[in-house]
């Protein structure tokens, strides 16, 4: 049904969103004089450029009214903002307690309630999330045959086939309703996504409920002036997810499950739990006998299955359980095709591995005290008998997240031998004042730390020179920017060649390692 004047007030009406419509020096509650009620919007959009005659215009948030000048003449047809606009334009304004929420009420009734044609599962938690979402996109795809859609921090797959980089972990309302429309038009059935915590905190997924959600675990991170105030406000809009799914799978050795489980109950929400087998799960993954990097992962109780990914670490192994349980709890049988697809899965940018003589070189975009803890327990884990060298490669993001900068840091600075500090995003804050600012984080008198603001030189000083036989093996991990082809500026985005071609270019080789993730795949 098309979205109209009329079927926009009612709607906002409904969810108590309506305080009233402004056209001049008319105040009014319905529809205002010489407006037609049942013209149908054309598009609806958040950016003036863009709106033109027939257009919905959202003024969300750091608005400006003065934006409003810039418009078409004769556009938009209407607006939606939290204040009286009509001094910049002779559109009617529609004024609401809450411009977000009303956005993405009015984005699905716009594309037709896309959500009502796909099986829907939201994934969160602070690390995994990518991992989890490729994994079950790629068993989803097998049993469906491609009908599986994926929206991520990495790629966004609309239509099972063709990957596109993405641009936020979670889109705005607006454009994650227009993009399950396009997967739900090109034959989609089921549609994977990852939910941040910043998707409840300004509302981009308001009014949707997930077939299923998943938490795989939480620990601090994104907290700064921007984004969460606390540790607590983050753990909040994460545990957003148990009250809008209609099932849960959860980490069950998460950091305050048992508030989770305590939110499930209260929502009626039935919950499947995995782990690593440390404690009480239903489904299990666990270290294959013998030698090697294969695990078992089944229900408690129940047949073990084999499974040997192409990614490294046992964290991997962890995410393939979560997918696993997923894949049961949408009540679909794991047959030995569906685990094959999600054994080859790649994705770049997370756990690349390179090897040249006696280097080898992870790129991975862990970026905080968590995944650095992770990433180094699993080079303990494959490389510690044979004592190597160890580099870490890192910068941290600027403006935003600032409790990141301390606790790579402290998960890196005793269990590394090289620490170098380089370019990383800035916003508002240069990375020379991250990298310093990190680099006062250090305690550990013999660590050899430095900083190269030039992030190229800095990978190229942390692999050095080719080595001879028998030489001490050198792991080198570079973090942080995983695949990313730019350096956010405040000025926009700057091109940069990428952490995984620039090792493959350092070290001569055109490809990556056999056993390492590459391109996505699935």
């Amino acid at each position: 049904m098309a979205l109209t004047m009329a079927s926009t007030l009612e709607l906002l009406r409904k969810h108590h969103q309506l305080r009233e419509v402004i056209q001049g020096d008319q105040w009014t509650l319905n529809t205002p004089e010489e407006t037609q009620s049942s013209k149908p919007f054309t598009d609806i959009t958040y950016d003036t450029r863009q709106a033109g005659p027939g257009s919905l215009l959202f003024c969300k948030g750091r608005f400006l009214p003065e934006y409003l000048d810039a418009c078409d003449p004769e556009g938009p047809q209407a607006y939606v903002a939290q204040q009286d606009l009509s001094a910049h334009t002779k559109a009617p304004g529609i004024i609401v307690n809450d411009v977000r929420k009303s956005m993405s009420l009015l984005a699905a009734a716009f594309y037709g309630y896309p959500q009502e044609q796909l099986t829907l599962v939201g994934i969160t938690g602070t690390k995994g999330k990518t991992t989890t979402a490729y994994f079950l996109q790629a068993m989803l795809s097998r049993i469906s045959g491609g009908r599986a859609a994926l929206l991520s921090s990495v790629d966004n797959c609309l239509d099972g086939r063709h990957y596109q980089e993405s641009q936020l972990t979670t889109p705005e309302s607006l454009d994650l309703f227009r993009m399950m429309r396009q997967a739900a038009d090109a034959g989609m059935r089921y549609l994977v996504m990852e939910v941040s915590s910043q998707a409840y905190k300004v509302d981009r997924v308001y009014g949707l409920t997930f077939d299923l959600g998943a938490f795989l675990n939480i620990s601090p991170d994104h907290i700064s002036p921007i984004e969460h105030p606390s540790f607590e406000d983050y753990f909040y809009c994460k545990r957003r997810i148990t009250y809008n799914s209609r099932q849960l799978v959860l980490g069950a050795d998460a950091r305050g499950a048992d508030l989770i489980r305590q939110d499930a109950r209260a929502a009626n929400v039935p919950v499947t739990t995995f782990g690593n087998g440390t404690g009480q799960a239903d489904f299990l993954v666990r270290k294959a006998p013998g030698q090697g990097d294969d695990y078992l992962i089944g229900p408690s109780g129940g047949t073990m299955r084999p499974v040997s990914l192409s990614m490294d670490g046992d964290f991997n192994a962890l995410n393939a359980a979560a997918a696993l349980a997923m894949l049961t709890r949408l009540g679909l049988e794991p047959d030995a095709a569906a685990v094959r697809a999600m054994e080859s899965v790649r994705i770049a940018g997370r756990m690349e591995r390179f090897k040249a003589d006696n280097r080898v070189v992870y790129v991975d975009y862990a970026h905080n005290k968590a995944s650095v803890t992770a990433l180094l327990d699993f080079v303990d884990e494959r490389y510690g008998k044979r004592k190597p060298l160890i580099t870490l490669v890192s910068g941290s993001a600027g403006g935003k997240a600032i409790d990141r900068r301390e606790g790579i840091v402290s998960a890196a600075q005793d269990r590394v031998d090289r620490l170098i500090l380089t370019a990383d995003d800035e916003e508002g804050e240069s990375a020379d004042q991250v990298d310093r600012q990190m680099l006062g984080f250090v305690t550990n008198p013999d660590l050899d730390v430095r900083i190269e603001p030039d992030r190229v030189q800095a990978i190229q000083q942390a692999l050095g020179d080719p080595g001879r036989p028998g030489d001490r093996l050198r792991v080198t991990l570079v973090i942080g920017k995983g695949e990313e082809r730019w350096f956010k500026r405040d000025s926009g985005h700057v091109p940069y060649e990428g952490d995984d071609h620039v090792v493959a270019r350092l070290l001569g080789t055109e490809s990556y390692d056999l056993g390492a993730t590459g391109a996505a795949q699935g």
